[in-house]
């Protein structure tokens, strides 16, 4: 029996046994719950903003906060609001976000709980710049990081604390780029070599993270960080931090965020989450703890253990590919691997639908005239008919006493290829989860995984904001897009213009360009990166001042804010991707 790499089981869930890490007096990983954080959007230099915001975090049950500190003067500002928030009565451990600034990590380590280091650019440069390095090169390089890296872990070390190791899928170094490409691989590698330079010191109070826009990039990345940190030793089990970054806001987001962060939670993947929003920091808590509960201590998400697992996984963990089938038509609806995912609905919705109100997210068949082959998929009598059966559309049926994800991943790796699955966002009538969150983490995260012909959307009543909601899973998991694709950072410190309202402009603007992606980026820390494989970007870059990319060009700087959404309509048509709205 082959087994999966990055945890014990695609089918049955069990969650991943790390290493206990302190932040302050909060206790991460082990067998503590799945710890639940965000960050505040106020400049660190405005002391009453930042605690009256962390205030409101703690509020609603926010257990960890973090913080930009983008220079000296911004981590030294920690002290007065670590001060301020202790007389409170707030003990919320605090994080201090560090980019390009090994400095300003020395400063602000003496005064917070924890310190994030984005491997990609505490000391390495970013410009896009094509090099091959030799070996001795690259070990220079190496060199590099670790006198510069080494007085930070050795701080902390003797101060009790603890660190993140969060790489970016958009702000990877030039030199790990030429070497690994903008790949999972560098992402990781990225941050093996610095946790290389704190072993060494005997320093293990470490946190992982692997952060995209890229719901599979994310995925993917996370899972061979795993498998690495298992290959490296028993040892290496450090807690893992999970989020989708510049997830965007509404439902989008939260479908996007359940999407990436459910399917590492069904792996039994994750120590603490960040939902990130292009909202109020407070909007990031509630929907934090709800992905969470599941999976939580205690929680309904049980080992339910297959008698015989299949000897091989019905996908590639670590790679895309979609599940091949044949076709079959059926309800005036052609379902198949070579076609666009489908979305369903009960007959009574789609009846009460026509395509002139949804237009390109009008449903396109009723579950109920397809004839779906409904199983068990630990069934041997059903897998054997099937295993004969022509191409047929077939689910995995309700009430089986298995968790979704899992149940879909068996029934994938037992059924021939040539049969088109159908997705189902619930297995049970109820459910705590709400709709959008159901369906990224029932729904999108198998079709991350490359399984999946059609989605059945049924946790929400009202039938066009289901239809809406099965496009909006096919658009999040990145396999069809129906509407305008948005990367939107959820703000922090260093945005020196209002994001929130700028996206509902851009959004306003825009959204009805079926197939163009837009970035709308607060500052430059992650913004060129995460937008080269966008189509625009629209990036802070001065207070109130907006650079304009295509992909990660620069093509116009310094826009006055009130003019810029104007001028990123001009590039669009410029390129010839406009189109007038209906």
């Amino acid at each position: 029996m082959s087994t999966p790499l990055h945890c014990p089981s695609l089918y049955s869930y069990q969650r991943r046994l790390s290493r206990e890490v302190s932040i302050g007096n909060l206790r991460l990983g082990g067998q503590n719950p799945i710890r639940i954080q965000s960050m505040l959007t106020s400049d660190t230099l405005d002391t009453a903003g930042c605690v009256r915001e962390a205030l409101a975090l703690a509020e609603a049950g926010c257990e960890i906060i973090r913080l930009t500190a983008q220079t000296k003067v911004y981590a030294a500002n920690l002290q007065h609001i670590a001060r301020e928030l202790r007389a409170a009565g707030c003990t919320v451990p605090l994080v201090a976000d560090i980019h390009f600034k090994p400095d300003a990590a020395m400063e602000a380590a003496k005064w917070v709980e924890k310190i994030r280091v984005n491997p990609g650019n505490f000391i390495d440069k970013k410009k896009f710049a094509a090099r091959d390095y030799t070996d001795a090169e690259y070990e220079a390089e190496l060199d590099k990081i670790r006198t510069a890296f080494t007085p930070l872990v050795l701080f902390c070390k003797e101060h009790g604390r603890a660190m993140r190791l969060g790489a970016n899928h958009g702000s990877l170094s030039d030199r790990i780029l030429n070497r690994y490409g903008d790949t999972p691989e560098g992402m990781v590698e990225s941050a093996l070599e610095f946790a290389r330079v704190a072993r060494d010191c005997g320093y293990h109070d470490l946190v992982f993270s692997m952060k995209s826009s890229d719901v599979k990039v994310m995925i993917q990345a996370y899972r061979l960080l795993v498998k690495r940190l298992d290959e490296e030793g028993a040892d290496w089990n450090y807690p893992i931090h999970l989020g989708v970054t510049e997830a965007g806001e509404g439902e989008d987001a939260r479908i996007k965020s359940a999407t990436g962060i459910g399917s590492l939670l069904a792996d039994g993947i994750g120590d603490t989450l960040r939902v990130s929003l292009t909202e109020d920091p407070v909007c990031e808590v509630a929907p934090g703890f709800e992905l969470a509960a599941p999976f939580q201590p205690g929680g309904v998400m049980k080992p339910s253990p297959v008698a015989v697992e299949p000897e091989q996984p019905p996908f590639n963990p670590f790679l895309y590919r979609r599940r091949v089938s044949e076709p079959v038509t059926a309800g005036g609806c052609r379902i198949s691997g070579a076609e666009p995912v489908r979305v369903l609905l009960p007959q009574a919705a789609v009846a009460a639908l026509s395509p002139e109100q949804m237009k390109d997210m009008m449903p396109e068949a009723a579950y109920e005239a397809l004839g779906v082959r409904e199983i068990d998929p630990r069934d041997s009598a059903a897998l054997a008919e099937l295993a004969t059966a022509p191409a047929t559309l077939v689910t995995v049926k309700d009430d089986v006493g298995m968790p979704c994800v899992q149940a879909f991943r068996l029934l994938a790796a037992l059924i021939p290829a040539r049969h088109p699955i159908v997705l189902k966002d619930t297995l049970h009538a109820g459910g705590r989860l709400s709709a959008p969150l159901a369906g990224g983490l029932h729904i999108g995260s198998l079709l991350c995984d490359g399984i999946g012909n059609a989605v059945y959307i049924r946790r929400e009543s009202e039938p066009a904001a289901a239809a809406r909601l099965g496009f909006n899973i096919l658009q999040a998991a990145g396999v069809r897009y129906s509407k305008t694709e948005y990367v939107s950072c959820p703000s922090c410190g260093r945005t020196h213009y209002n994001i929130q309202q700028a996206a509902a402009r851009i959004r306003e603007a825009t959204g009805h360009l079926k197939g163009v992606k837009i970035a709308i980026m607060g500052c430059i820390v992650n913004g060129p990166g995460e937008m080269s494989d966008a189509d625009f970007g629209y990036v802070g870059g001065a207070p109130n001042k907006i650079n304009l990319y295509v992909g990660h060009t620069p093509v116009e700087l310094n826009i006055p804010q009130e003019e810029a959404v104007e001028h990123l309509v001009q590039l669009i048509k410029s390129h010839g991707r406009w189109v007038d709205p209906a």
